[in-house]
Parts: structure tokens; C-alpha cells; sequence
């Protein structure tokens, strides 16, 4: 053996010691060259994809608004409404792994998601000639207590009267609220849909009515042909009435109303009709989905959200897949509606849920705003983009309510412990837990409006509903675990 071959190189192929011809290493070095270029090329086409598909989403948002600086001011109470920042849960966001984001619409001058409703249902009745401000007019509605807070909110502002038909059951503070801010309010005993004397119903009476000297008897039939002057506007699903006290304005042949002296000058009534009114959805489709998608920088994986009206549900949730149509949406729905069952089933309600069979003779749980056992315009619009479902009970949104209280600070009312107890089911479902993902939902007012009720233990207690913040806990991963 001598010292200029390798020990082992008997036992090689004979070309495996020679070095490649000057051919060889020419079209070796092409193709990596070649296959450099087309990686980068490749890489460089993807990005540019990516960039113009961020800036095609970019361009669909409205300009965001400029921030608050010591020399601007909003233009009265109206100007404060929306915009609202959407925060993180920290509590449940670090045990989960997942970023979990409430829409602070409590932050709204009105205490609640529903001030946009009020305001766009007002301003569009404005921009349709229906309404006009500091003539005496009055706006009518049934509520379980928001939105007739909300619409008690920005008629003051805006020179009108409200009237509020509410059943006699819902917490003490919304009626407190009302009174304050100069609402004329109407309790009745809760009805189904069907019943002449339901709350909506009376609303839309007492709208036919207005400026009628005698008083209204609640057994009248509110479809009969009235002897003075007012406008049914039809819709889709029946929304909005407009009367007035003019006289020879004929709303049927013409568009001269529009321009009637008298009919402009005189006080009219307006029922509003939120279940039913497109505004509804409109303002969420234009303002709380929008803002979602901006705050968030498009990172949404999932909107979450109950729905009463389900203008909500429907709005932010047809923007936002309209934008990312991989975005889940689910609803949040108590005990009693037959919500979940329509989404899950198709099917309204179960035997159980069936109008006049629930002690409430409505939806029977302590959660109020939202679950309903009928679909309205707003949530059939929401219907074709619903996900998922999930049942929450009374006890879950009690508990809800009370962990975030305790682990950060956050004093909710009961839709909206509901809305964050959904999140949490839906992260679990999906097996979401160390992500990172975007799930957002809709914070719809405080706790001060439920003290006698979701805030009382005494109220709980006797409504057998138990304080067990375990049915929160068990679903989360024990500090020892993460």
C-alpha cells in the first residue's frame, strides 16, 4: 500500500475517485442555479399573493377613525357611541393558550351594544323623512330593557319622547334607568309572541295610536283599520309604523308627504320594531363587524355571539366571513330558547321550550337580552352563516360571571357571561388549547343593570340556581399542566 491511496480504496468504484469532467460540474452548477431561481421565484410570487390579498381585505375597511386628541370633540352623546376596544380576558386567554377578545360595549354611553341599534334605527327613520327632530314626536318600542334604554338615550339627545313596553319581570335597575332619562314606561306581564298583549305587540299599538285623546284599550285589535292617519312601512317581516296627527296626508299615492307642511311640523309615532328592522343588522354589518376585523388585523378565527333580535349575530357575522369566510360563528344561546335547536337541528324549539308550557310563559331562564323562541328578519339573515351552537344554563353564566370577576376584575352582565362561557366551549370542541388563535365575542353590558336578579345570591338562591365557580374551572388546564 503506499502513502498516496487511502487504506479503503480498493473496496471503492473506480469513478468514485476521479474528479467530475469539466461537462459534468458545468450542468451540475445550471441546475442548482436553475433550481435557486425557481425557489426564489416561487417564495417571491407567494408573498406578492399574500400582500395583495392583505391589501385587498385592508381596502374594504372604512378609514379608522382618528384618535381621541385633547382638541377634538365629539358632537354630543350620539358621537360616543361605537368604536369600543376590544380587550383581552387575560384569565382565560393565558390558561387556555388561546386569545380570548371582548367587544367593550358597555363603554357606550347607553351601557350597552345596543346604542348602535337605537342610533341607527333613529337616523335611518331621519333620512327616510319618518322622523323629525323637536316636533313632539315619540318613539315607541318593546324591549326587555337595552334597547329601550339605548333609544331612551338617543331620542333625549336628539328631541324626541320614548315610550317603553317591557315585561314586568326583567331587573329592577333597567326600569330605574328609563325613568331617569325621561321614558315613559309600560310593564306588562310576559306573553308569547301570539298574544295581542305581548310587548312588542302593545308597542306597535301604541304607536298606531298616538295622539288619539281616549285611552287605548289593549284588547284592540292592532291590524284594524284606524280612523286617523299612519303609515304601516312593510318589509320583508312587517317592521316599522309610522302615525301623525296631520290631517289630508295621503302616505299611499304620492311622495308629497315628504314636503306636507303640516305633516312636517306635526308630532308623529314611531314604533321602531328592533326584531324586525334592517337598521338593526345594518349597524352591526357597517359598524361593530368592521371594527372587529381592524382591531384585530384580520386575525379572527372565531365570532361568537347570542342573539335576542339577532341584528349581532347576523351583522358582525355576515361582515366577517364576507372578509374570511374560514372565520367559525357560533351563537351563544340560554336555557329555554330555541335557538341552539334551530342551528343544530332545525328545528325552533323541543316539547320542553314550546310557547305556554315554561313558567315565564317566554324563555325561561335568569339571562336576559337575548334567546327567543321565533325567528325575526335579523336572525334569518344570520341563520346561512351560523357554524355552530351552544346551550348555555343559567348556572354556567352564573359562574362565568363570578370567575371574571374575581380573576380579572370584569363585572359583566348575564348575555354577556353567556357569550364568554361559549367561547370557551367552542376552544374546547375545536381542541384549540396553545394555538394562539382569535376568538372573539361581544361584551354587551355591565352588571349594574342586573343587581336584583344575576347579581343577587338571595334572587339565585331562591331560584334555584346554584354559585359554583367549578363548572368554569373544571373546562380549564390546571396551572400544573401548562
Amino acid at each position: 500500500m503506499t502513502a498516496s491511496r487511502l487504506p479503503f480504496a480498493d473496496f471503492l468504484p473506480i469513478h468514485w475517485l476521479q474528479w467530475p469532467s469539466r461537462t459534468t460540474a458545468k450542468h451540475v452548477f445550471y441546475g442548482f442555479l436553475i433550481g435557486l431561481s425557481l425557489s426564489l421565484t416561487t417564495s417571491s410570487l407567494a408573498m406578492l399573493h399574500q400582500s395583495r390579498k392583505k391589501e385587498k381585505q385592508a381596502s374594504r375597511l372604512p378609514p379608522r377613525p382618528i384618535e381621541l386628541r385633547s382638541d377634538e370633540i365629539v358632537n354630543g352623546v350620539t358621537g360616543l357611541i361605537g368604536n369600543t376596544p376590544l380587550m383581552r380576558i387575560n384569565s382565560l386567554s393565558d390558561a387556555l393558550g388561546v386569545e380570548i377578545l371582548g367587544k367593550a360595549e358597555f363603554l357606550n354611553p347607553g351601557g350597552s351594544v345596543k346604542d348602535r341599534v337605537a342610533l341607527r334605527m333613529i337616523e335611518d327613520a331621519e333620512s327616510l323623512g319618518f322622523l323629525r327632530p323637536h316636533t313632539g314626536s315619540r318613539i315607541f318600542e318593546g324591549t326587555v330593557g337595552s334597547t329601550g334604554i339605548s333609544i331612551a338615550t338617543v331620542a333625549r339627545s336628539r328631541g324626541y319622547e320614548s315610550t317603553i313596553i317591557m315585561p314586568d319581570d326583567v331587573a329592577e335597575e333597567k326600569v330605574k334607568a328609563l325613568h331617569a332619562l325621561g321614558a315613559e314606561v309600560e310593564r306588562v306581564r310576559p306573553a308569547s309572541i301570539v298574544d295581542k298583549k305581548q310587548f312588542v305587540n302593545l308597542a306597535k299599538m301604541r304607536a298606531s295610536e298616538f295622539g288619539e285623546p281616549d285611552k287605548i284599550d289593549a284588547s284592540i285589535d292592532i291590524d284594524a283599520p284606524r280612523a286617523h292617519h299612519h303609515r304601516a312601512l312593510e318589509s320583508p317581516s312587517h317592521t316599522m309604523l309610522v302615525s301623525t296627527t296631520a290631517k289630508h296626508v295621503n302616505f299611499d299615492t304620492s311622495n308629497d308627504w315628504k314636503t306636507d307642511e303640516d305633516f312636517l311640523s306635526k308630532p308623529r309615532g314611531f314604533f321602531a320594531d328592533q326584531f324586525e328592522n334592517r337598521s338593526n343588522f345594518d349597524a352591526h354589518f357597517a359598524g361593530t363587524g368592521p371594527e372587529i376585523w381592524r382591531q384585530t388585523n384580520g386575525q379572527v378565527d372565531a365570532f361568537v355571539s347570542g342573539a335576542g333580535t339577532g341584528g349581532t349575530l347576523a351583522g358582525c357575522g355576515r361582515y366577517i366571513k364576507s372578509v374570511n369566510e374560514d372565520t367559525i360563528v357560533a351563537i351563544s344561546d340560554p336555557e329555554g330558547s330555541g335557538l341552539f335547536n334551530k342551528v343544530k337541528y332545525g328545528v325552533m324549539f323541543d316539547r320542553r321550550e314550546a310557547e305556554g308550557t315554561k313558567r315565564r310563559h317566554q324563555v325561561d331562564t335568569v339571562v336576559e337580552g337575548i334567546g327567543i323562541n321565533r325567528l325575526t328578519h335579523n336572525f334569518e339573515l344570520a341563520l346561512p352563516i351560523v357554524d355552530d351552537a351552544f346551550r348555555i344554563s343559567d348556572a354556567e353564566a352564573v359562574a362565568m360571571s363570578r370567575f371574571l370577576v374575581r380573576h380579572d376584575g370584569l363585572f359583566l352582565g348575564s348575555s354577556s357571561a353567556c357569550n364568554v362561557m361559549a367561547c370557551i366551549k367552542l376552544v374546547k370542541k375545536m381542541g384549540w388549547e396553545g394555538s394562539g388563535k382569535h376568538v372573539v365575542t361581544i361584551l354587551c353590558d355591565s352588571g349594574t343593570r342586573h343587581y336584583s336578579k344575576f347579581w343577587s345570591d338571595e334572587y339565585l338562591k331562591n331560584a334555584g340556581i346554584a354559585i359554583d365557580l367549578s363548572l368554569v374551572e373544571d373546562l380549564l388546564p390546571r396551572p400544573d399542566s401548562v
